[in-house]
């Protein structure tokens, strides 16, 4: 199958639970904000979430991944690489990932090999009180061992886009993945993108990151924090220049205020049009895949990003990280169709 993007990125389960108070009290869960766990927390909180299984749902999460949803939903042919055990959570994450329109391209793996020394599969136990808080408890497991063997160039045929997760920059593997996909997208065509994910992942790798800026990135995407930290400046008119000036394409979202694409020697804003939030969960990864459908169906840059912008607009009017209108019929509305 000839793929239009390809993701490459964490592979993580959301298991989502409504919660009480008095349970986050007695899980010992911190109220409103994300931790990574380790292995034996991880165990503990799933088994107390067994007597919660009618209050909980299973849903693929990840940025890339929810990126991939939402460009699926649009009718592109998607693809994502990515490492998950073959256990429960692991086939879940498979099937709900190719239901959702996007080819999970390789398969689980045997949990108890000798590479992944037995690591289950990534998940983020998501609590949710009445009040609307998500306290999240992530596990990352074995998708944060992804490396260039898991990476198949023969996927990549006939100009498909490849989009990147800055995450993954935490180990060597990761970052080999990268290019060895970087390179099999170039020699087919295509253009090679990442999104920075996080400043404080920017200001661990941020070597690596001008590197992969000035070189095999044809855009990159990331938030007025993420580009100051990148060129470790408070000026982002500076640190948009100078990525400017060596990459291709280069996007700076800006909360609820205007995006600034720049490609060449062209700039354009793309409006933002304030709506109010229910869930703020996945904005990024949606402003990702309508400026990505944008790029990769020919639109003009200034509509490419309005696009972005309609997408996360939409998917911080509900709970979730993924659309649910029909995004496509957002964008005929505006005259983007």
């Amino acid at each position: 199958m000839a793929y239009q993007v390809i993701g490459i990125g964490n592979a993580i389960m959301d298991v989502i639970a409504s919660t009480t108070d008095a349970e986050l009290a007695e899980l010992g869960v911190q109220k409103g904000i994300m931790q990574l766990i380790d292995r034996d927390r991880a165990e503990a909180l799933m088994a107390a979430r067994e007597g919660a299984a009618a209050r909980s749902r299973l849903i693929p999460g990840g940025s890339v991944a929810n990126t991939l949803a939402g460009l699926g939903r649009m009718g592109l042919a998607t693809a994502f690489i990515g490492r998950v055990a073959d256990d429960a959570l692991g086939q879940a994450y498979a099937h709900e990932m190719a239901a959702d329109g996007t080819d999970f391209v390789n398969p689980p793996r045997n949990a108890g090999g000798a590479d992944e020394e037995g690591l289950p599969t990534s998940r983020s136990i998501i609590c949710v009180t009445p009040d609307g808080e998500r306290s999240m408890n992530t596990y990352l497991g074995i998708s944060a061992d992804l490396g260039p063997a898991d990476v198949d160039p023969t996927l990549f045929a006939g100009g498909t886009w490849l989009f990147l997760e800055g995450y993954l920059f935490d180990k060597d593997q990761g970052k080999a993945a990268f290019l060895k996909a970087a390179e099999a997208c170039h020699a087919a065509g295509g253009k090679a993108g990442i999104a920075l994910s996080d400043p404080f992942c920017v200001d661990r790798h941020r070597d690596d990151f001008r590197r992969l800026v000035a070189g095999p990135m044809d855009y990159v995407i990331g938030n007025v924090h993420e580009w100051q930290a990148l060129h470790q400046t408070d000026d982002l008119e500076r640190a948009l220049a100078e990525a400017a000036a060596v990459c291709e394409t280069v996007v700076c979202t800006r909360s609820g205020e205007d995006a600034i694409l720049i490609r060449g020697g062209e700039r354009v804003m793309a409006p933002v049009h304030r709506v109010t939030p229910v869930d703020a969960t996945g904005a990024g990864d949606q402003f990702a895949a309508g400026l990505i459908y944008g790029l990769v169906t020919g639109r003009p840059l200034a509509k490419a990003g309005r696009m972005g912008c309609i997408a996360a607009a939409e998917v911080i009017t509900h709970v979730g990280a993924r659309p649910e209108a029909d995004v496509r019929a957002l964008f005929a509305a505006e005259g983007l169709g």
